[in-house]
């Protein structure tokens, strides 16, 4: 993971769901850089930062300066991890998306001619909302409960069923960051488009660590070596 030792993989040679995983800090570098550690975690730093057009050495170093502390700690206990997802994740999107929803309408409606209007942003989170209470639903009634009934089964269908409705959720967001010009506040934003884009920050940098702890931690507990 590091570049300590002769023996130590080079960061750039790391999958970024590896580096988000156990590198203190690492997940706000890798969202800046708009580098996918929850749906893309297999690909390695280097090929994520090409795809990118991104400087790899210039990520690996901002990476390596970072404080070497404890990553929090997520529990190893399968269903308290389970619990901590629902309630740290599921929970948080259940109550947050609706108000959202009513200030990009708001957004919308008041400031339909402004040129940085983020139009059809309403439209595309209620999109979001309405897939990811389906999806939220199939793993609170069906994979999780599986999970517990079955522990240290192998799980592949169901689980490969949501890493794809993930990518979905990670194709949702693009579009979220091209209609709001990456949530970039014009300069005469009023107060209820600032609120908004700081909401919809906490709620992309939400659903990615979402992603990352599902795809990365909890589901490779219950699949198949080589299912991914």
């Amino acid at each position: 993971m590091t570049t300590d030792s002769a023996n130590a993989t080079p960061l750039r040679e790391s999958r970024l769901g590896d580096i988000a995983r156990t590198l203190a800090g690492a997940t706000a570098v890798l969202r800046r850089h708009r580098l996918d550690f929850c749906c893309g975690g297999d690909v390695t730093l280097r090929d994520a930062a090409q795809r990118r057009g991104i400087d790899v050495e210039a990520v690996e170093a901002e990476l390596g300066a970072l404080d070497q502390g404890v990553v929090p700690a997520l529990p190893d206990d399968d269903a308290e991890l389970v619990t901590h997802i629902v309630t740290r994740f599921h929970d948080v999107h259940r109550a947050e998306l609706p108000e959202l929803i009513t200030l990009a309408a708001k957004v919308e409606r008041v400031h339909h001619d402004h040129p940085a209007a983020p139009l059809g942003l309403a439209e595309a989170l209620q999109r979001m909302r309405d897939e990811l209470l389906q999806h939220m639903q199939k793993e609170e009634q069906v994979l999780f409960p599986m999970m517990a009934a079955n522990p240290g089964a192998r799980l592949d269908p169901p689980i490969q069923r949501m890493r794809e409705e993930h990518d979905e959720h990670g194709e949702a967001l693009s579009d979220l960051f091209a209609l709001t010009d990456e949530l970039a506040l014009p300069d005469d934003a009023c107060n209820t488009w600032r609120a908004l884009y700081l909401g919809l920050r906490k709620f992309t940098d939400d659903l990615t660590e979402h992603i990352h702890t599902e795809n990365n931690v909890l589901f490779p507990r219950f699949e198949s070596a080589g299912a991914r």
